[in-house]
C-alpha cells in the first residue's frame, strides 16, 4: 500500500506546486498582453512618476507611461526570449553533444575540451560578444546570442547522458540485431535522455531570462519601444528613491519567474531521477 502511495505524495509537494503557480501567472500575463493591455505602450498621457492607483495599477514612469502595461509586455518578452534561447541553445547543444558521444576518442576529447572552455565564460559575456559582432541590438539578436551562449552547457550535459545510454546492454543488443546508429539515436538515445535534458533546459530558461534582463539593462537587449524588465530597471535607477515602484515591480516580476522556473525544474528532477525520491 505504501509503495503505491509514495509517488502520489511526492508529486503533491506544495513547493513544486508553488513553482507551477508562479510560472503559470507570468505565462498568463504574457499571453494576455498579446490581445490586451491597460494602455498603449506609447501612451504618455499619465502624470510623471504617479504612484500606483486605480487608474494606473503599478504607477507611471518618468515619461508618464503606464508601468503595468510595461510589466505585461515585459512578461511577453521574457517568455519569448527564454523559449527562443532554449530552442536555439538546445538544438545546437543536443546535436553537438550526441556527435561528441558517437565520435572517435580524439574528437570526443576535443569537443569535450571546447565545451569546458566555453562554459568557463559566463553566458552573459558570450551573449555580449555575439551582440557586439552583429553590431546591432534587437530582440532577435538577443535570442540568438543567448542561445549560442547556452549551447555549450546543453552540449556537455547531452554528451554525458548519451555516453551513459550507449554503455547499456540494450544498445549492444540493438547493434547486434542490425539497427543503425541513426535509429538508435531516435528510438533509444533521445527518449532516454529527454527527461533529464528537460530539467537542464528548464534551468537554462531561467538563466536566459536573467541574461536578457542584464543585456537590456546594459542597452544591448530589445531596443525601445520594447518594454523588457531589464530596460525598466535601467530607466528607473534614477528615480529609485522618489518612485521606488518603478524598480521594485520589474525586479519582483523577474524574481517570481526565475524562482518559479527553478522550482519547476526541481519538480521535474524529483519526478525523473530515482535517486532523489523519498523512500
Amino acid at each position: 500500500m505504501s509503495d503505491t502511495a509514495a509517488p502520489a505524495t511526492r508529486r503533491s509537494n506544495p513547493i513544486h506546486w508553488l513553482g507551477y503557480g508562479l510560472v503559470g501567472v507570468i505565462v498568463l500575463i504574457g499571453l494576455i498582453s498579446f490581445v490586451w493591455t491597460p494602455y498603449p505602450l506609447s501612451d504618455m498621457a499619465g502624470g510623471r512618476l504617479e504612484a500606483p492607483s486605480g487608474e494606473h495599477w503599478a504607477g507611471t514612469d518618468r515619461l508618464g507611461r503606464d508601468l503595468f502595461t510595461q510589466l505585461m509586455i515585459g512578461a511577453r518578452i521574457a517568455l519569448v526570449v527564454g523559449c527562443g534561447a532554449v530552442l536555439i541553445g538546445g538544438s545546437i547543444g543536443v546535436v553537438t553533444g550526441v556527435l561528441a558521444a558517437f565520435a572517435t576518442r580524439f574528437a570526443d576529447d576535443a569537443l569535450a575540451a571546447v565545451f569546458d572552455i566555453l562554459i568557463a565564460f559566463p553566458t552573459l559575456l558570450i551573449a555580449m560578444l555575439v551582440v557586439a559582432a552583429r553590431e546591432e541590438a534587437s530582440l532577435g539578436t538577443a535570442i540568438l546570442a543567448l542561445g549560442i551562449g547556452l549551447s555549450p552547457i546543453v552540449g556537455r550535459v547531452t554528451r554525458i547522458l548519451t555516453k551513459r545510454v550507449l554503455s547499456q546492454d540494450y544498445i549492444t543488443a540493438a547493434r547486434v540485431s542490425g539497427t543503425g546508429w541513426g535509429a538508435i539515436v531516435i528510438w533509444h538515445v533521445l527518449p532516454n535522455i529527454a527527461p533529464f535534458l528537460g530539467v537542464n533546459l528548464a534551468l537554462q530558461f531561467g538563466l536566459a531570462v536573467m541574461a536578457e534582463a542584464s543585456l537590456s539593462y546594459l542597452g544591448l537587449g530589445a531596443p525601445p519601444p520594447n518594454a523588457s524588465w531589464g530596460r525598466m530597471l535601467q530607466e528607473a535607477q534614477g528615480t529609485v528613491y522618489t518612485a521606488p515602484w518603478g524598480a521594485v515591480l520589474p525586479g519582483l516580476a523577474l524574481f517570481v519567474l526565475v524562482i518559479g522556473v527553478n522550482l519547476l525544474a526541481d519538480s521535474l528532477r524529483d519526478r525523473f531521477d530515482p535517486t532523489r525520491r523519498e523512500r
